[in-house]
């Protein structure tokens, strides 16, 4: 056991270093939960058809391609004397904010083209500075510190979502949209306050010396360290550890409706319960992978997060339920409550496993391009679900998924050995 690990868990905490994690997690999620949470509601309260607004889904497609544009942060520092984590920072949420702010200038109804522009933007903005941010805290934080730092960075991210997704909307209900646009953005100063005050991480390893050597030895740095057989195996395993849960999520509203629960008990349970279950996980996984280490951790939450999807078929077996009493409710707050779990102590151990696996001479390329590839189950395989439950039924899609997730858990095997822990990349 590391000196590291033998420390109390509250002095791993109370560090400059989770303090900075905080403020990536919380810029991280505030431009996303800005496009998911209040720019619909803006939209739907102006009179838009919902056509219209499930359109403005497709903007979200920077967060699947921003490894493409990622060497130029691997290689580039734009403002002098800041360093390159530092300088694309800075840009990037100087840029977020005032794109944000955007909005108050325009109105949907006349200008819904500009609007669609502004939104892609902030897209693309956020993406790029998922980039810079997943870079720096990978830089700054040892590999005993991965878990932790990152459980608090997805915490801090979660809690963003309160921003837009409850303030601004209680104050739309008070002030023109406007206004709300322009105290939204506001919440992007501390990030940049952030940005101003901390170093540049130091220099482990030399920065590529060309473009054309930032986007190609990212790539032949990690085949060349791996090997052909094992790099397909890393990049398939990032595809499928998370693929059965991510697929049981995916209609999880309309399951909950379809067992008879109101829209009340619905979000009741999922902001309580779940929000709460899902930060607890992702606190309880950084710190227990202090001792675990990431591999035990990939394995022993890995675990939970299979066994919570059975939640689902077990009420799915249940219901659909002719009446809704406390019994009931109970059986839906335990079963989101339980995945929310899986979902924080599998999320956290994941995370830290990708930034693991970067070298420090190209963490943006190679981070970009594994966070790019764990999304896909999400934005791309996702689509079949509800053909899928319209042939099964619940309860046979459950157990699908709950199949679907074995051969991510099967594939530890070769990339997360129990027994082995890996040494650190120079």
């Amino acid at each position: 056991m590391t000196e590291f690990s033998q420390k109390p868990w509250y002095q791993h905490i109370l560090t400059r270093k989770m303090l900075i994690c905080i403020f990536t997690g919380f810029a991280s999620g505030l431009p996303l939960y800005f496009l998911i949470n209040l720019l619909p509601a803006w939209l739907r309260s102006e009179g838009l058809n919902l056509k219209t607004i499930a359109a403005f889904a497709l903007i979200q497609l920077p967060f699947t391609w921003k490894f493409l544009w990622s060497p130029l942060m691997d290689r580039y520092s734009l403002i002098p004397k800041m360093g390159r984590r530092r300088s694309w920072m800075l840009l990037t949420q100087v840029a977020l904010l005032a794109s944000m702010w955007a909005y108050s200038l325009f109105n949907p109804t006349q200008d819904i083209k500009t609007i669609a522009v502004i939104s892609t933007l902030v897209a693309f903005f956020s993406a790029s500075q998922d980039i810079v941010l997943d870079a720096y805290r990978r830089e700054i934080l040892s590999d005993a510190e991965l878990g932790l730092g990152n459980s608090v960075h997805v915490n801090a991210y979660r809690l963003a979502s309160l921003v837009p997704g409850s303030l601004s909307l209680i104050l739309a209900d008070h002030l023109p949209w406007s206004t709300v646009f322009m105290v939204t953005s506001l919440f992007m100063l501390p990030a940049i306050g952030m940005v101003l005050l901390v170093k540049e991480p130091q220099l482990v390893a030399q920065t590529p010396r060309t473009l054309a050597q930032s986007v190609v030895e990212p790539f032949k740095e990690f085949i060349g360290r791996r090997g052909w057989m094992s790099a397909l195996f890393v990049l398939a395993f990032i595809l499928l550890y998370k693929l059965g849960d991510s697929m049981a999520t995916a209609l999880a509203t309309p399951f909950y409706l379809d067992m008879h629960f109101s829209k009340t008990d619905i979000g009741s349970v999922v902001k309580g319960s779940g929000l709460t279950m899902q930060i607890l996980g992702a606190f309880v996984g950084g710190i227990w992978m202090l001792k675990l280490g990431i591999n035990r951790a990939l394995w022993l939450f890995g675990v939970v997060q299979v066994v919570s999807i059975l939640g689902f078929a077990w009420l799915a077996h249940s219901g659909p339920f002719v009446e809704i009493g406390v019994t009931e409710r109970g059986m839906l707050a335990f079963v989101i409550g339980f995945e929310a779990l899986g979902v924080g102590l599998g999320t956290a151990a994941f995370v830290a496993y990708m930034a693991r696996e970067t070298h420090p001479a190209y963490t943006a390329t190679q981070l970009a391009l594994f966070t790019s590839l764990s999304a896909v189950p999400r934005s791309v395989i996702n689509a079949l679900t509800g053909e899928l439950v319209e042939n099964m039924g619940w309860e046979n899609f459950f157990y699908l998924c709950t199949a679907l997730a074995i051969p991510g858990m099967l594939m530890l095997f070769k990339v997360a050995p129990w027994s082995k822990t890996p040494k650190p990349l120079e």
